[in-house]
């Protein structure tokens, strides 16, 4: 058996922790190196108490020798500009070395967003070029031959799934859609601030990164990139709205699209398997749906009288979604669900793991979501 040795930058974060919760269950993996500049030297159980009695390395300071000769692959959850420098200096010193950036530092294709989006110059464009984005259900046959992966982030994994078939086929216009988004406390990281102190956040829901918030461009990217593979080559331009809610961990995604106005045509048909008969109502969105993501394990769509709520996917690695057409308003509504720190982060990227070094998507991720 293949063990894969592996390393994770900012291994006493949220994400970080989360996957070390994930890959002491992945019997391809070793933990070699575990890096926390705040926490160097600790053993991992005083930092999370849960993994008391667990045979895991210490965290330690950043070592660009240890960790080109101690991983084949190394997780880098770093916050947005401070990836991109450790990658470049990674490369260099190991060629081989395989790396899936938790973070932003690889996710946008046109380097010159960084400054407007993120507030920073972009030093390796190069890299960006040479990586693949790690949503693994759109690109797993691209994941599976790349050697620096860009980790979705937690809103755009949600939102670019949930609206992948609409905008693949046709079916919806570009610059229509609207997304409000809900997300628990966790996906603000574990650096403390005013707004996610207990009473701050608890009993209090709040919109924020009104009209700039950094996921955009990202959405915006990759639902034209998906729309171009059905032929279709209008701008996406899209309405998002984050909001912070009083929970641990989740994401509830609800968004609409105007339908697109030749929905009785081929057009927006095209690839969809025609045998199905399938009317462009809710029940036939939802087989659509079903069509487009048949084989892929960790989306369920949901059928027309259930709807995505996070608590059914706490933990798991699932995306959950659910789809209406409201034919009063000639309108799409897409909802999806997922796990912040498991499909938005540590779960999809150790999909992107397995899927780098021949192993089953699945491996070590079969894990059932928790309730309550």
């Amino acid at each position: 058996m293949v063990v894969i040795r592996v390393g994770i930058v900012g291994a006493a974060g949220y994400a970080g922790g989360e996957l070390i919760r994930l890959l002491v269950g992945h019997d391809g993996v070793a933990l070699t190196t575990l890096v926390s500049r705040t926490h160097a030297g600790k053993p991992v159980s005083q930092v999370y108490p849960g993994y008391y009695g667990y045979d895991l390395p210490h965290f330690r300071e950043i070592s660009m020798t240890n960790l080109a000769y101690e991983c084949d692959l190394v997780f880098i959850a770093a916050p947005s500009g401070a990836a991109w420098p450790l990658m470049k200096d990674l490369v260099s010193m190991k060629p081989g070395i395989k790396i899936i950036d938790i973070g932003s530092d690889l996710r946008l294709k046109d380097p010159s967003l960084y400054r407007k989006w993120y507030g920073y110059e972009h030093g390796a464009p190069e890299l960006l070029s040479q990586s693949v984005y790690g949503l693994s259900e759109l690109h797993a046959d691209e994941i599976k031959d790349a050697r620096l992966v860009a980790n979705p982030g937690c809103y755009p994994t949600a939102t670019i799934l949930a609206f992948a078939p609409l905008v693949r086929y046709g079916m919806v216009s570009m610059d229509s859609i609207v997304v409000n988004a809900l997300s628990g406390v966790s996906g603000a990281g574990r650096t403390p601030g005013l707004g996610y102190h207990f009473p701050e956040c608890n009993e209090n829901m709040r919109a924020y990164g009104l009209l700039c918030h950094r996921h955009v461009p990202e959405i915006e990217q990759e639902l034209a990139a998906i729309a171009r593979t059905g032929g279709w080559d209008d701008a996406v331009n899209l309405s998002f709205t984050p909001h912070l809610v009083p929970l641990n961990r989740g994401i509830l995604v609800t968004a609409y699209a105007d339908l697109g106005n030749d929905l009785s045509g081929d057009s927006c048909l095209r690839d969809v398997n025609r045998d199905l008969g399938i009317s462009l109502d809710t029940p036939g969105l939802t087989e659509i749906y079903r069509s487009f993501y048949k084989g892929k394990r960790f989306v369920r769509i949901l059928p027309p009288d259930e709807v995505p709520q996070t608590k059914a996917v706490a933990g798991s690695n699932y995306c959950d979604i659910g789809v209406r057409v409201d034919e009063r308003t000639g309108r799409v509504l897409v909802m999806a669900a997922i796990d912040n720190l498991v499909k938005g982060a540590a779960g999809q990227a150790i999909q992107n793991m397995n899927l780098m070094f021949g192993e089953p998507e699945d491996k070590g991720l079969n894990l059932a979501p928790f309730w309550p």
